[in-house]
């Protein structure tokens, strides 16, 4: 753990990294090298942004549509964060049109020229940055370790390798298995990270730079080698495209869908019937598996015996998406008085129930009107390739135990980011293994922000028990 800001460490005392070595010697020297080096980079960046500014301001907007892979993409006006991403792209890998995607190294148009002009007078650290800039590849990087504050290991998921950077920004946030799109600058003494795209990806996204992987692999399997840095510089392009798409994906709201795989809306119907004991007789029928003597034990009736409210469920047996279920819940029907109202959550559902109670009950009901609510999910992210773990009303401690069960069936199901295998086909081989305990990882951080106590949050470890993986992060 690093010390906190009060602590004061001696130089000669052990580095309180736990390398075992004099602070000095370790952290403390680092800490002056990085510091040399930011220095550096800034002053570098400052002189670069001037020089293409007054060069090549004009090619701003040419460059932005490159960058993000459109014609006409929103003004980066509207997205300055992602100026932080972008503005190195301007100045390191840009090129006019026409333009092949495969440039070879050293391409960028802005920095070239000004290497040209300035060069006999760059310091030489801030030469060897710039060097970096052009040369290394940008990728996709899984954090191992983190020290917050100070540096992360991190592993590229695309050629392998683990290395480890000085970091004091980005390890402040970043943790253990989120990842990360940007490019190292290795230097003496010190490794940084030159550019880092302002987006934490979580855990579960990590199924789209595998299939990344894949691709690339693909490209060079007659060649029997392994990914290269030259790779990731050929087909960076590529690269950047599945960066977009998952920043894309990431800003855009999830689609809910219930276990019919239909659009998540919530509609209420209200009829009005002729009486509560003439609808209950038509409807209790829908309630597969219930009989009409368990469904009155929760019923209310007047002083003189007649039916007044009465819930029922609308049930249907097995379940395309959950093969352990019994039964479905499609809807609720809520019978009081004269009035009966329904609650199911997608259209397709809304218009079977209707017809089925016209059916049934022919002149005795009237339909008055269908009210429909969509989810607001503007703060929440998808969760791909698991099932909903969310019910809203304080859970006793059965329905926790059906839940958690259900939880656990998703090892059964299959899951599309798996390829279409299960969870249990998928670990039998390391890459599929690298998918689940992603998805798992990612299933445990949305758990972290639920708050409501009566909130059901499945046990996940249970779930890596089953599929006889780790219980914590490992990098793999």
């Amino acid at each position: 753990m690093p010390p906190k800001p009060s602590q004061k460490i001696g130089r000669n005392e052990l580095c309180p990294c736990g390398s075992g070595i004099k602070h000095k010697q370790c952290c403390l020297k680092n800490d002056d090298v990085w510091r040399g080096q930011h220095q550096a980079s800034a002053q570098l960046a400052q002189k670069l942004q001037a020089f293409a500014f007054q060069h090549l301001a004009a090619e701003l907007p040419a460059a932005w549509s490159d960058f993000n892979q459109q014609e006409a993409p929103p003004p980066l006006e509207d997205d300055p964060n992602q100026a932080e991403i972008f503005i190195p792209y301007f100045l390191f890998d840009w090129a006019p049109r026409p333009g092949s995607p495969r440039r070879p190294p050293g391409r960028g148009v802005v920095a070239q020229a000004f290497l040209r002009q300035e060069e006999a007078s760059l310091p030489q650290t801030e030469r060897l940055i710039l060097e970096q800039a052009l040369t290394q590849p940008l990728s996709f990087y899984e954090v191992v370790r983190s020290r917050p504050g100070e540096g992360m290991a991190l592993r590229d998921v695309l050629i392998g390798g683990e290395v480890e950077v000085t970091e004091r920004a980005a390890s402040r946030f970043l943790r253990p298995g989120d990842l990360a799109y940007g490019q190292l600058c290795e230097l003496p003494g010190c490794t940084t990270l030159g550019r880092l795209a302002p987006l934490c990806i979580p855990p579960e996204r990590k199924p789209s730079i595998v299939a990344l992987r894949t691709s690339l692999r693909k490209k060079i399997a007659n060649q029997n080698r392994p990914l290269t840095v030259a790779d990731l510089i050929l087909h960076r392009e590529q690269i950047r495209t599945v960066y977009l798409d998952v920043r894309d994906r990431m800003r855009t709201p999830p689609t809910l869908a219930n276990t019919d795989g239909d659009p998540f809306v919530q509609h209420t119907l209200t009829f009005r019937t002729g009486s509560a004991h003439a609808a209950f007789e038509a409807l209790s029928p829908l309630a597969s598996g219930i009989s009409k003597q368990e469904l009155l034990q929760r019923a209310e009736v007047g002083a003189d015996g007649a039916l007044q409210t009465v819930e029922i469920p609308w049930l249907k047996k097995g379940n395309r998406m959950h093969q352990s279920w019994e039964t479905t819940l499609l809807g609720t029907i809520n019978i009081s008085g004269r009035s009966l109202m329904v609650e199911v959550n997608s259209e397709k559902r809304a218009i079977r129930i209707r017809k089925e109670i016209e059916k049934r009950l022919g002149i005795l009901a009237t339909h008055q009107k269908t009210v429909t609510t969509r989810p607001d999910l503007t703060n929440k992210q998808a969760r791909p390739g698991r099932p909903s773990s969310a019910p809203a009303a304080a859970l006793p401690q059965e329905l926790q135990a059906e839940l958690q069960q259900q939880a656990e069936d998703w090892i059964h199901q299959k899951v599309p980011a798996l390829g279409g295998r299960t969870p249990l086909q998928a670990v039998c081989d390391p890459e599929g293994q690298e998918l689940v305990l992603a998805l798992l990882l990612g299933w445990e951080r949305q758990n972290e922000k639920v708050m409501d106590p009566h909130v059901f949050r499945p046990d996940i470890k249970a779930i890596r028990r089953l599929l006889k993986l780790p219980n914590e992060f490992e990098g793999s």
